[in-house]
């Protein structure tokens, strides 16, 4: 209790402002969370592991105490918790009017473990920084939510890509938490054939770059950042990417462009632990143990959930309270990357808060 007062406390004290807003906009805060003597699944334990966070609303209590207007927000691999409130996601979810309008809602963007503000390999530990899984990073979103923030039950848990992936794992093990679930761009299963392939590649151009040094580097190594292009090629839709690159020179301008970002916006080190904590992703076993409400969309035209595979139709049978949608691909969608556009996938979000009950004013 103490140690969770202080924590809190903490927390409380680097709350503040992030951005000014517009009168009747939603205004984020952001803040850290200071979990002491974090023990990893694989037994390592970090004296303070540090999980960085924005929220947007205000919790709202029942007579008992309890929050009652939840939502927990999970990225994806490349991500962090702000990912959410670029225009695409923001403008569609969460002003006035909107499915989780801020002003009725308390939503909770964590930076996953690994990410973003939250402790991660490059912030000295390097390749000596806890081997983490999702299983980890699960723990830690969980360990922020009601320590840190002091939410002991959601309304809604949404994730995106990995994200989407965590959501299926906080609905089974946590499955008397939350309300509803909503799994975007995910599948319930371990990461296997196509979808490991890529990553794969990704992560031995790391570890065979001349320059990663068991990943001591001192100057950041360059040669991995060549193989990157891939992330896009299976994120993205051919669609969009030919109407980038319509010429031969422009999608060699292209692939410059994008070797050039990921080395200015990529660590080496943090880029292999992303990749490849999916180690333990495996939620197929466990999947009737998942109580809440669940809603799964996938996209016709994304490549790294294939929807030729029919692996989401199939595993949808083992959850009782589960139903899935897969959006047919159309001039409004652009592969995986349609996670980003909430304008595809919010009607289906509004249908599942509608069916909740009691329902939120």
């Amino acid at each position: 209790m103490k140690r969770a007062f202080m924590n809190t406390f903490l927390m409380v004290l680097l709350a503040l402002p992030v951005l000014a807003a517009p009168e009747n906009r939603p205004v984020p805060r952001e803040g850290d969370f200071i979990a002491r003597g974090f023990r990893f699944q694989n037994g390592e334990v970090l004296p303070e592991l540090r999980l960085h966070y924005t929220t947007l609303g205000t919790p709202q209590r029942a007579q008992d105490g309890h929050v009652t207007n939840a939502v927990l927000m999970l990225h994806g691999t490349t991500g962090t918790g702000k990912s959410f409130l670029a225009p695409s996601f923001a403008a569609e979810l969460f002003g006035a009017g909107q499915p989780l309008e801020a002003s009725h809602y308390y939503i909770l963007f964590p930076d996953g473990l690994g990410r973003g503000g939250s402790s991660k390999p490059s912030d000295g530990l390097r390749a000596r920084f806890p081997r983490y899984g999702y299983n980890d990073v699960v723990a830690a979103q969980r360990l922020l939510v009601t320590e840190g923030l002091g939410v002991d039950h959601l309304r809604l848990v949404l994730g995106t890509s990995m994200g989407g992936m965590q959501a299926w794992m906080w609905g089974e093990r946590y499955p008397d938490m939350m309300d509803a679930l909503m799994p975007i761009a995910s599948q319930p299963t371990q990461i296997s054939g196509r979808n490991l392939l890529w990553r794969r590649i990704i992560t031995e151009a790391i570890r065979q770059d001349p320059d990663w040094q068991g990943g001591d580097y001192q100057t950041p190594p360059t040669h991995w950042v060549r193989v990157m292009p891939i992330f896009t090629l299976m994120a993205d839709s051919a669609v969009r990417l030919q109407a980038q690159a319509p010429t031969r020179q422009e999608g060699h301008a292209l692939y410059d462009r994008l070797v050039a970002g990921a080395l200015k916006n990529m660590d080496a080190n943090d880029c292999l632990y992303w990749f490849e904590s999916s180690w333990d992703y495996d939620p197929e076993p466990d999947l009737g143990k998942i109580k809440a409400q669940l809603l799964a969309v996938n996209f016709a035209d994304d490549l790294i959930n294939a929807s030729e595979l029919g692996v989401a139709e199939k595993l949808l049978a083992n959850v009782p309270t589960g139903r899935f949608v897969l959006v047919p691909m159309s001039s409004r969608t652009i592969g995986h990357q349609t996670l980003t556009q909430a304008v595809v996938w919010k009607p289906y979000l509004e249908g599942l808060l509608r069916a909740l009950r009691p329902a939120l004013p």
